[in-house]
C-alpha cells in the first residue's frame, strides 16, 4: 500500500521517513515517491495492505542500476491477537522500459533475479539497504498498527 497512505502516526511516519533517508544515503540520485500505486480499482486490487510500498526513481535508466525506477516494498504479518504488525521482509524491484528488470527479495534468500541485474557494487548496497531496512523498523523491538 501507498507510503503516503500507511504514515498514520507519528512513530510510522518517522520510520517511513528514515528508510527514505537511507536510500538515498545509498543512492543520492533517486527521488521519493510515496505514491507508487494509482487509485483505480484494477491496481488497488494488487496491493498488498500489509506492505509499505515506496517508488524510487533515477534520473533517467542507469545500465549500472539496470532500470530506472525501483519498487521497495516493506512487509509485514499482522498479529491476529493484538492486531499489531511484525516486520518479516523486504523487496525491491527494479524496473526498465520492458517492465520488471529485476528483484531482490529478503523474505526469501537474499539473491538478485531476473533478466537485467545491477552491478555487483549496486546490488551490494541494495543488500545493505535491505538490512538498515530491518534495523529501522525493528528498533526497540517494536509493533505497530499500520
Amino acid at each position: 500500500m501507498n507510503a503516503s497512505e500507511k504514515a498514520q502516526g507519528f512513530e510510522i511516519a518517522t520510520k517511513i521517513a528514515s528508510t527514505v533517508h537511507v536510500f538515498k544515503t545509498h543512492f543520492p540520485d533517486a527521488k521519493a515517491d510515496l505514491k507508487p500505486w494509482r487509485n483505480d480499482p484494477d491496481t488497488l486490487e494488487l496491493v498488498d495492505p500489509n506492505s509499505i510500498d515506496i517508488g524510487f526513481h533515477l534520473p533517467g535508466w542507469s545500465p549500472r542500476f539496470q532500470s530506472r525506477s525501483m519498487l521497495v516494498q516493506i512487509r509485514f504479518h499482522k498479529d491476529p491477537v493484538d492486531e499489531t504488525q511484525r516486520l518479516i521482509g523486504v523487496e525491491v524491484t527494479g524496473f526498465n522500459h520492458q517492465g520488471q528488470a529485476w528483484r531482490l527479495s529478503t523474505v526469501e534468500n537474499w539473491q538478485l533475479e531476473g533478466s537485467y541485474q545491477p552491478a555487483t557494487d549496486i546490488a551490494e548496497k541494495f543488500k545493505c539497504f535491505c538490512r538498515q531496512v530491518f534495523e529501522v523498523f525493528n528498533q526497540n523491538n517494536s509493533r505497530f498498527s499500520l
